[in-house]
């Protein structure tokens, strides 16, 4: 059961700002948002900036509704709080279009492995090859990916084109193999529920978005608690408290689910160590 009160909306913002990482050398756990153009991807940062600046925030520029990707660079946004750097870093990527159109996928796979440096440019042909000077060899674990974020949005699921669905189950399917975590923010559900849009804790309660849900789960195959709901800031003027936890519940999600995945690596280290 959720909580809805000012005092766990502060709570969580804490916790958050306190993170322990499970490898401390790794700094930040980078998250990759990747998803359709005019998904939310931008909004979504920004909307987690503004939690926990606590006011509203423009950090990662958005694009009105145009009709083409707005972000054309790698853009790794360090999430500060006050001076102290919180314990999680974004990385931003063009959205995904169709037929050859947009991102290709495989700098999408490439950025998942840490070989993409912050400020690359997306050549939407030619994906960064291994014999550019930009390309990072050795990646350090604080290069690579700890949890891939599918950024959706809940009124435009059903109308996906078949190709960017496919586009994104093979970025899914290369996660899998590096055992990277995995989840779906799914944004704009007030334009997919009018309840919804009266008031936002009617998320959990309501039929159309668990349908959108649903849908989501089947399309891209994630479980239902891997498909997190969101409301970004996008008109709002000032902090939004109910829209403020539901940004909480997927950001504490996606950070443990990237910790867990660091803290598997380390075991499987120890006991390739212990092994010798």
């Amino acid at each position: 059961k959720t909580c809805w009160s000012k005092e766990e909306r502060d709570h969580m913002v804490d916790d958050l700002r306190s993170f322990k990482l499970s490898d401390p050398d790794v700094g930040q756990l980078r998250c990759l948002l990747y998803g359709p153009i005019s998904a939310g991807k931008s909004s979504f940062i920004n909307s987690v900036n503004n939690v926990f600046q606590n006011r509203t925030t423009s950090g990662a520029l958005v694009a009105s509704a145009s009709g083409f990707s707005f972000t054309t660079t790698v853009r790794r946004l360090h999430r500060r709080s006050g001076e102290k750097r919180l314990p999680f870093a974004f990385n931003d990527v063009m959205g995904l279009e169709t037929q050859k159109k947009g991102l290709h996928p495989d700098d999408i796979i490439n950025a998942l492995k840490g070989h993409l440096p912050e400020g690359y440019e997306f050549n939407t042909v030619h994906p960064l090859s291994d014999q550019k000077k930009e390309f990072i060899q050795n990646p350090s674990l604080s290069d690579k990916t700890h949890c891939l974020v599918s950024i959706v949005s809940a009124d435009k699921i059903s109308l996906m084109p078949v190709d960017v669905i496919a586009k994104m189950k093979n970025i899914r399917a290369e996660a899998s193999r590096l055992k990277i975590p995995q989840v779906v923010v799914m944004t704009m559900p007030d334009k997919a529920c009018e309840l919804v849009n009266k008031d936002v804790k009617r998320i959990f309660y309501s039929k159309a978005i668990k349908e959108k849900m649903q849908i989501c789960s089947n399309e891209l195959g994630l479980p239902m608690n891997c498909i997190l709901p969101v409301k970004n800031y996008h008109e709002e003027g000032m902090l939004d408290n109910d829209m403020d936890i539901l940004i909480l519940n997927a950001m504490t999600q996606i950070m443990n689910f990237a910790n867990d995945y660091l803290w598997n690596l380390q075991q499987h280290a120890n006991q390739k160590n212990n092994k010798y």
